[in-house]
């Protein structure tokens, strides 16, 4: 019986030095504030954690940092082991099984992408095969890969051919494609949502839990909108829902990712910049957000300094 990925989970960042080096020593910072968050689980070396700007040595330095700190903190760990290169991401796949990681995810390669279903379902079959032991969900954000195929459909036909396929990170705004895909084979598989900022219309759909970024940094708000909504409080959850898309369009006003990492930093949890091609904001501007988003009640408490 696969234990699904209810609650909130944060999809990580990958910590850096100033100069662009890997810190893994970082990692325990991280589980120690989610866990203070009311976090419990961490999708590491996905989007949020610059997967594709990492080398392999890097992430599977990332999966043995976060082996290691997770246990202490109740932190369950989903590693993310998509990649361009088949074989690279079957090797991260069977490492996280080695480490005794939660569960382990891909994504569809971007480059010379799979031109059918049928393709994908291939792709996913060996990436899962390198890992039986653990869950597997297949990642589908077709805004960063440019693959998108109906997951309903999807879920037909790889569940006979993948038996360890838990469900989807359905980091996908069709909210029709992920009602199906919630319902397909009688609603047996887990379907975390991805998208931050309308996670209250994927609850109203039946969504059990999701996986985004700013629940590193807003965790308690988050949490208030689910509470709010189950307790049947609309009122209040479209209202936190709302503050949550404030809080992230004034951070993509300086660059989402870049200024995302900062804000990790202010709460003592030095996560560095991001590598490029990704912009990094300046001081500045960090000075200039923070009481803007102080001012709205969206950071989760200086948990870490």
């Amino acid at each position: 019986m696969i234990t699904p990925l209810h609650g909130l989970v944060a999809a990580t960042h990958t910590p850096f030095h100033s100069d662009g080096s890997l810190a893994p020593e970082v990692v325990p910072l991280q589980a120690a504030h989610l866990s203070k968050q009311g976090v419990n689980a961490a999708f590491i070396t996905g989007s949020t954690g610059e997967a594709h700007s990492l080398t392999r040595d890097e992430r599977v330095t990332l999966y043995q940092a976060w082996a290691s700190a997770a246990p202490d903190h109740g932190i369950r760990v989903i590693a993310h082991a998509g990649s361009n290169c088949l074989e690279d991401a079957r090797h991260f796949a069977a490492v996280a099984q080695d480490l005794n990681l939660f569960a382990v995810s891909a994504l569809a390669p971007s480059y010379y992408k799979p031109p059918t279903l049928t393709a994908l379902v291939d792709w996913c079959e060996s990436i899962a095969s390198s890992a039986p032991n653990l869950p597997f969900y297949y990642y589908d954000i077709p805004v960063l890969t440019g693959v998108e195929f109906p997951m309903d459909a999807f879920l037909k036909e790889a569940s006979p051919r993948i038996p360890n396929l838990a469900g989807i990170k359905f980091t996908n705004p069709d909210l029709n494609a992920f009602e199906k895909s919630l319902g397909a084979d009688d609603g047996r598989f887990d379907v975390p949502w991805g998208i931050d900022e309308n996670l209250i219309d994927a609850l109203k759909l039946g969504a059990k839990g999701g996986v985004g970024s700013s629940y590193n940094f807003a965790a308690p708000l988050y949490q208030e909108l689910i509470d709010a909504f189950h307790q049947g409080d609309l009122e209040t959850a479209q209202e936190l829902q709302r503050r949550s898309v404030e809080m992230i369009e004034a951070i993509a006003s300086i660059g989402y990712l870049g200024a995302a990492k900062a804000i990790m930093g202010t709460l003592g949890v030095p996560v560095g910049p991001a590598r490029q091609p990704i912009p990094n904001p300046t001081a500045s501007q960090i000075e200039a957000l923070l009481p803007k988003l102080h001012e709205m009640g969206v950071l989760g408490e200086l948990s870490c300094r």
